[in-house]
């Protein structure tokens, strides 16, 4: 069982060894917004958050980054980027983490294998298909 941990801004050096290659896995998905490197960037400054899943050896199994989002009616956790192996302990954990901190819904973008996966263990509900024609 995972137990879930926010990494804090000023440990993000510290920890980034531990998490890089989860979350270089997942910025294989992220459409060329940004890479791993930038990814490192907007969360030493804050801009997303650093959550890790740990066994109870403090090993890291998973690595996540959230961006919040405020919208007029509610607040969102949104996933950017997701990479090892979580478990319904560390996610329950992660969303009791969300409601905490005022937030009101979990979002993520996710191909349709993520997607099947995320609503099996999670109970995710497909909201809305991304599509983008880039100029």
């Amino acid at each position: 069982m995972l137990k879930f941990y926010v990494v804090p801004t000023s440990h993000i050096q510290q920890t980034w060894n531990k998490v890089e290659i989860m979350l270089d896995r997942a910025m294989a998905h992220s459409g060329g917004e940004y890479d791993l490197d930038q990814l490192k960037v907007l969360l030493t400054q804050g801009k997303q958050v650093l959550c890790v899943g740990t066994e109870e050896d403090l090993i890291i199994k998973c690595a996540m980054t959230i961006e919040w989002i405020n919208y007029p009616n509610d607040r969102v956790a949104f996933i950017t980027a997701i990479g090892g192996k979580t478990d319904k302990q560390g996610f329950g954990e992660f969303e009791q983490w969300v409601k905490a901190n005022g937030g009101t819904k979990i979002q993520g973008a996710a191909f349709e294998a993520v997607a099947r996966l995320w609503k099996r263990a999670y109970g995710f509900e497909n909201r809305y298909i991304i599509v983008e024609k880039t100029l």
